[in-house]
């Protein structure tokens, strides 16, 4: 580990568990994280996966460890959280997934990863949301119950990230004003009656799943709320990531409601104005290209 204060946490994190410094076998950095340090940890009795974020935001660890918990009690696979801190250095400490080692995702997995997230999107509610707030990377995401879709999606989710866009300056004025106009006029595409309220991963992009042993799919990194079945799909088909047999078998499960291909884009542009907001103007182009399709 990178240094004295890393390894002093790792230390800590362990005996909360019952397990002793001396018991440490290996530390070993795993890559793919952008947000947090991340470890693999083997002791003598266990192997786990260890990250850990200076300055992390209140609650941060907390959202990752309720978020997977109502994903497993809604019959997805994720790993299992041992124990975690939210105060000053957060970190979590949780169960390491050993991956099947062939690279690349099968056909089986990739079924299997299908089925999963139709039994996750059966999963409903009354209302849309969730009773506390999260994260969606690093930033925040904010939640609470609406009874009304398209007020939830431009109230709570679209409009939070143009907000900090501008803050940062990052967008011009025609963007901001295409912006404003599909905000205003959201409910011309997102009026959909039978939208229900249906548990969601909420970040499904290709690097939050993986295929463990025995070929089975995990999911990893959530931002759930009850929301637009569509919006995880959605996100499934922007940076790719999910073979075809995915799509295949979520549709033969549970059928896409006409007019989804019209609404992608929509859901699309959360994600992006989120990058935005992480990473810059690389994504700003289609982020106006959808603005542009929908407002002209």
């Amino acid at each position: 580990m990178h240094s004295h204060t890393d390894m002093s946490t790792l230390h800590e994190a362990l005996q909360t568990i019952g397990e002793t410094p001396d018991s440490i076998v290996s530390v070993q950095p795993v890559s793919g994280g952008s947000i947090s340090s991340a470890f693999q940890v083997e002791t003598n009795q266990h192997t786990y996966f260890f990250k850990w974020k200076q300055g992390a935001p209140d609650g941060f660890f907390r959202a990752e460890r309720d978020g997977l918990r109502l994903l497993a009690d809604a019959g997805a696979r994720v790993p299992e959280v041992y124990a975690f801190r939210d105060e000053h250095d957060g970190w979590i400490l949780m169960e390491w997934i050993p991956t099947s080692g062939t690279g690349g995702y099968s056909r089986h997995a990739a079924a299997a990863l299908g089925r999963m997230l139709a039994t996750l999107h059966s999963h409903r509610k009354k209302a849309y949301g969730l009773d506390a707030d999260n994260f969606i990377g690093p930033l925040p995401q904010a939640n609470g119950w609406m009874d009304s879709w398209t007020d939830f999606y431009r109230e709570r989710r679209l409009l939070p990230q143009i907000q900090l866009a501008a803050q940062k300056h990052r967008l011009p004025s025609t963007r901001a004003k295409r912006l404003n106009r599909l905000l205003d006029r959201l409910d011309e595409w997102l009026d959909v009656t039978d939208i229900h309220p249906a548990l969601l991963h909420g970040d499904l992009w290709g690097g939050n799943w993986m295929t463990g042993k025995g070929d089975l799919p995990w999911l990893i990194d959530p931002a759930v709320y009850y929301g637009h079945r569509e919006v995880d799909l959605a996100m499934s088909e922007l940076f790719g990531g999910f073979p075809s047999a995915f799509y295949a078998t979520y549709r033969e499960i549970y059928p896409l409601e006409p007019g989804y291909e019209d609404r992608k884009p929509l859901y699309q542009l959360y994600y992006l104005l989120v990058h935005l907001n992480l990473f810059g103007e690389s994504y700003g182009p289609d982020i106006d290209r959808i603005c542009g399709h929908y407002v002209g």
